[in-house]
């Protein structure tokens, strides 16, 4: 019941936290207001899904509407071009009461310009006392699409033919580099765009006044008019510029304030905000006008300012599925203190509002086919990296904040009045070294139990100057052991202990097996094998362990990466029945090996497979992690890479055969505990293979943003909790977990973290492969490997140097572009930074491998001889 009360009051304080969250991110801002008529907008009446380029008229009906809207608003509006029904536009906004500086558009299409113009004449010269400039072009001369003289004949030929002013409208950088066009407008007509220069947003204002001054100053007998200034609501940055609701609220109410005090004439750009224009200016290019293209206001402008008003319903959203989520979880972990819940619930509303964050903006977003694509694809993403991260959060909760159960099991001494059930001990070897071996069967022969038999299989090696002293230290050490040397046998090592169990002695009750490297302590069966007592215990695991971990520092932070998964993984997957199965220091009760079909030859980690089975036919595990026996890891860091791929490909072939007892459902052999950790611990092997997705995503995006970077934009807050936030959770999660339960230092556990990092493309290739292939032949770890030079080194991790260096490209290429030296381009060089960091760590881990032994192999020898 307290339990129970405690998980409610967890819940009702982190939906409290959300909400404070929220409402702090989107507190109102407050501006200075603007209570008067706005002198003038420019105005496009093309609709929301419509693009002029495809020639579609828009209705008179659309326009009335249009200018109804801004009527009262506004004292004048201004256009860009006659066609498409626009001609109508004056006589429309006569109605409403609207001045209006009509304009031609001009490009180099000559034809369609001359009827723009005719158009533009013919308009001009009726009697329309509202109609108060015209205007020949729209930087024309920026674009550079017809020569100076060809736009001054222009301008001449409208003068000629009409009464009103006539100008063209330009940059301010354009208006000072060709005096010869100020010369024959009668105003200038001058375009002031900070945003577009990346001018910063407090500095925007200031800069307007700047230029139009300069421009005075340049053209002291010329009326100056400002026909375009405005800021994006949204949109990638422009250098020091962020497209934002609140930028432009805050820029136009000071431009507003200000241009009233100095009595300046102008237009913001734009009344309606214009999705067409994404093709032509990227994204940004959507977003300039003050009402949205549903002709919807953004925000008030003489009240505050929200820039997502409808945040209310986002946080709702996020706190209604962070609730359902730590319900789901908290409420199934009766063992996890009040402070675990609460650390596990912080997470979750992170995560969840982090992902509701994200579709917010998607949704404030102008979507095309392809973008909606882009979107679904990256959310899905951010959901999967919200669900390794939640389930590595509840693995920090339990394993800090986690009470004693009674599946803490501990070495048992067996009873005067034990019966000793036989074990047979399988010993798998192939192509090993003798000398190795001889080790690993004496010290079988000292371990005191007193009914075993060992048989020693070996599989398929070719050389008999290996295998046959093998067979002469069986002989040697007397009946109990039995040699086997098998000749083309298939089914690797399965098909080798399946002989073995075939060869099995009939009175029999346990099978163990361990490497061919492990030196087993005496007492490993007295300790274990009473477990068996209880007839629904199928396996009985102890936990690998090595003794050559001082040999080298490549060793050893192997060693210590190794520790964690048998110190902290396996210790937790034990409290709920659900631990992973190995193939040395195992023991299996033979009657339900036999029941359920003995070790599978089509799997490459039949060990996992085989425990996978057992507990689908109901049996139970025991794990103790004291350590019983130790064997010697790989020496090169080849063969760390091709053991770990195998573990992963062969997971990946469990999860195909078996994903039917991992769903949710009644019919599932498998307890709700053993589902959700077996899918749990494979989680984070999917998180490597969704990292390589997101650094290849991340590559090609940049080469589209340096090949274009004013079309394109950084998908910044997709990418930050997949990359950055779950990286940075995994490290500190790893550091966090082995402080709590790994006996090593804060050194040990970075060179854990480095070592663990190094294998990060090992670990997605095996995952993406494993599920798209199958038949991959057993890959044996080699014992005593030589250790190849550099190169040789470099070659084989030659995926992981290849993306370092197109990452470290990456990097230099973004910080090269102008356009994006602002705070989006530098989150975006540290998400590639981060992407990076595993590729580094391969390649450090590399050159620690291949470093000199700081300890000679006489010495090692002599620690293995007293192990």
């Amino acid at each position: 019941m307290k339990t129970k009360i405690a998980t409610v009051l967890a819940l009702t304080l982190l939906v409290m936290i959300n909400f404070s969250i929220w409402s702090f991110v989107n507190n109102p801002l407050q501006l200075q207001p603007w209570t008067k008529t706005t002198m003038g907008l420019t105005y496009d009446p093309t609709r929301k899904t419509d693009d002029p380029r495809d020639n579609i008229f828009v209705s008179e009906e659309d326009m009335d509407k249009d200018l109804t809207l801004l009527e009262n608003k506004v004292h004048a509006i201004r256009t860009y071009s006659m066609l498409r029904g626009q001609n109508k536009i004056p006589d429309i906004a006569a109605k409403h009461n609207l001045n209006v500086t009509m304009g031609a558009w001009i490009d180099g299409n000559l034809e369609k310009n001359r009827q723009e113009l005719e158009a533009l004449i013919n308009v001009s010269r009726q009697d329309n006392p509202k109609i108060i400039r015209v205007m020949v072009g729209n930087e024309v001369l920026l674009r550079n699409e017809i020569p100076e003289d060809a736009l001054i004949e222009y301008i001449r030929e409208v003068k000629k033919r009409n009464w009103r002013p006539v100008s063209t409208s330009e940059t301010w950088a354009e208006w000072l580099k060709h005096p010869k066009v100020a010369a024959e407008v009668d105003f200038i007509a001058v375009h002031i765009l900070p945003y577009w220069e990346g001018i910063a947003a407090e500095d925007a204002v200031d800069y307007i006044f700047d230029r139009y001054h300069q421009v005075q100053q340049a053209y002291p007998d010329k009326p100056v008019i400002i026909t375009e200034l405005g800021w994006p609501s949204d949109g990638q940055p422009a250098k020091h510029a962020t497209a934002s609701v609140s930028n432009q609220a805050k820029i136009l109410r000071e431009f507003l304030n200000r241009a009233d005090q100095e009595k300046i004439t102008y237009y913001i750009v734009e009344a309606f905000d214009q999705p067409w224009k994404q093709s032509i200016e990227g994204s940004a290019g959507a977003y300039w006008g003050i009402f949205n293209a549903d002709r919807q206001a953004k925000y008030p402008m003489d009240g505050d300012v929200l820039t997502l008003p409808s945040w209310s319903h986002w946080a709702t959203g996020a706190a209604v599925l962070s609730v359902v989520l730590m319900a789901l979880f908290l409420f199934t972990r009766r063992s996890l203190k009040l402070p675990g819940m609460v650390f596990f619930g912080l997470i979750t509303n992170l995560a969840v509002s982090t992902i509701f964050w994200s579709l917010s903006i998607g949704a404030q977003q102008y979507q095309t086919p392809l973008t909606i694509i882009f979107w679904v694809v990256l959310i899905l993403m951010q959901v999967l990296a919200a669900i390794i991260l939640l389930i590595e959060s509840l693995e920090i909760a339990e394993v800090i904040w986690h009470r004693k159960t009674a599946r803490t099991f501990q070495p048992l001494t067996p009873s005067p009045d034990f019966k000793y059930p036989k074990v047979s001990l399988h010993l798998p070897i192939h192509n090993e070294p003798p000398l190795m071996v001889r080790k690993t069967l004496e010290a079988l022969a000292k371990v005191d139990y007193p009914n075993m038999e060992v048989l020693v299989m070996d599989n398929n090696t070719k050389d008999a100057g290996i295998w046959e002293p093998v067979r002469d230290d069986c002989e040697r050490l007397g009946p109990m052991f039995r040699f086997f040397h098998l000749e083309n046998w298939p089914g690797f090592k399965a098909g080798a202990i399946n002989h073995a169990l075939e060869q099995t002695a009939a009175d029999a009750e346990i099978i163990a097996v361990i490497d061919s490297d492990y030196i087993l302590s005496p007492d490993w069966l007295n300790c274990m094998v009473p477990y068996f007592d209880n007839e629904n215990v199928g396996f009985v695991q102890s936990p690998q362990d090595y003794r050559d971990r001082h040999q080298s520092t490549f060793k050893d932070i192997c060693y210590w990466e190794y520790a964690g998964f048998f110190n902290i993984g396996m210790v937790q997957r034990n409290e709920y029945n659900a631990i992973i199965q190995h193939g040395t220091m195992t023991m299996v009760r033979k009657s339900a090996l036999l029941e359920v079909g003995k070790w599978s030859e089509w799997c490459i980690c039949e060990d996992s497979e085989l425990g996978l089975r057992l507990y689908e036919a109901g049996y139970d595990s025991v794990y103790v992690k004291d350590s019983f026996g130790r064997g010697l890891m790989p020496d090169t860091f080849s063969g760390y890479m091709t053991q770990r791929f195998r573990w992963v490909y062969g997971a990946m072939q469990i999860i195909k055969a078996h994903w039917r007892s991992f769903l949710p459902t009644q019919k599932s052999p498998l307890t709700s505990a053993q589902r959700y950790y077996f899918v749990a611990g494979w989680l984070p092997w999917f998180s490597d293979a969704l990292a390589l997705v997101f650094t290849i995503t991340s590559l090609l995006l940049t080469a589209i943003i340096v090949y274009d970077p004013i079309h394109s934009e950084l998908p910044i807050n997709a990418f930050l909790l997949p990359t950055i936030g779950l990286f940075t959770f995994k490290v500190l999660r790893g550091l966090w977990l082995y402080q709590a339960r790994v006996p090593c230092s804060f050194w040990q556990s970075l060179g854990a973290a480095l070592s663990g990092l190094s294998l990060t493309h090992t670990v997605a290739r095996g995952t993406i492969q494993g599920m798209f292939t199958s038949g991959k032949p057993f890959m044996r770890t080699p014992k005593y490997e030589k250790q190849g030079p550099l190169f040789a080194g470099l070659m084989i991790i030659r995926q992981e140097v290849i993306l370092m260096l197109l990452l470290a490209a990456a990097m230099i290429a973004m910080a090269s572009l102008e356009h994006f030296d602002n705070l989006s381009g530098r989150l975006w060089i540290s998400i590639l930074a981060v992407q990076a960091v595993p590729y580094i760590a391969t390649v450090a881990t590399l050159l620690i491998s291949i470093a000199p032994h700081y300890g000679k192999n006489a010495k090692l020898a002599e620690e293995l001889d007293e192990v």
